[in-house]
């Protein structure tokens, strides 16, 4: 996964953006266009708010890919109660949690609340989504095929490894929502990230017969 941090110092918050993980979901320019306008440079002016409505607005981002810390003392941001995966029509899957991104070694990639996973498997970015879905017109529903696995609240820690040419093998206590209504609570699931599955957002070994690869992850 690659990085492209920069920093925006204000008087009572700092911002960080990361423009690999930024695919413009337009939270932070909606909310508060004052402080986040891409025609102006910098494109962020942490001043030009109140530090408790920046702070708000970067938490609306679903990608992660804005961040802040606190100059003056007020509140931060806090991991959400539960890990919820809200998959988005002909997009990528958003995460919200606690949520630890590892290697088939367990080795730590990323730790983060806020994350967009690629589904779509042209990604230049795995397993993060850089908003390749759309330049491909992948095409993919907002629904959630399949009966809960699980009685288990979806708290506590996720853990998410992005699998050798294969897909996210999430475990741990989790519900996936489709924008549908269906929903799925379960504890140990492998999601599909080469946008060949006919079980989406399941992975059903499409994978192998579309030869996805992640020699570049």
């Amino acid at each position: 996964m690659e990085r492209d941090i920069h920093e925006y110092d204000g008087e009572d918050i700092s911002v960080t953006w990361d423009g690999e993980r930024c695919i413009h979901a337009r939270e932070c320019v909606d909310g508060l266009p004052g402080v986040f306008d891409p025609d102006e440079h910098p494109w962020i002016d942490p001043d030009e708010a109140d530090a408790d409505g920046v702070a708000e607005v970067i938490t609306r981002c679903p990608t992660g890919a804005l961040q802040f810390e606190r100059n003056d003392g007020g509140w931060e941001e806090t991991t959400p109660d539960e890990n919820t995966i809200d998959v988005v029509p002909d997009g990528p899957l958003y995460a919200r949690g606690d949520i630890d991104i590892v290697d088939e070694d367990d080795t730590e990639l990323l730790s983060d609340t806020r994350v967009a996973f690629c589904r779509c498997g042209a990604s230049g970015n795995k397993p993060l989504c850089d908003n390749t879905h759309a330049d491909i017109e992948f095409e993919a529903s907002g629904s959630v095929g399949a009966a809960d696995d699980s009685d288990a609240p979806p708290d506590g820690q996720l853990s998410v490894t992005p699998t050798a040419n294969g897909p996210l093998h999430v475990e741990g206590s989790f519900e996936i929502e489709g924008t549908d209504g269906t929903s799925y609570r379960g504890e140990d699931a492998s999601l599909c990230r080469c946008g060949a599955s006919g079980n989406k957002p399941f992975c059903d070994g499409s994978h192998a017969e579309v030869g996805f690869s992640t020699d570049d992850e």
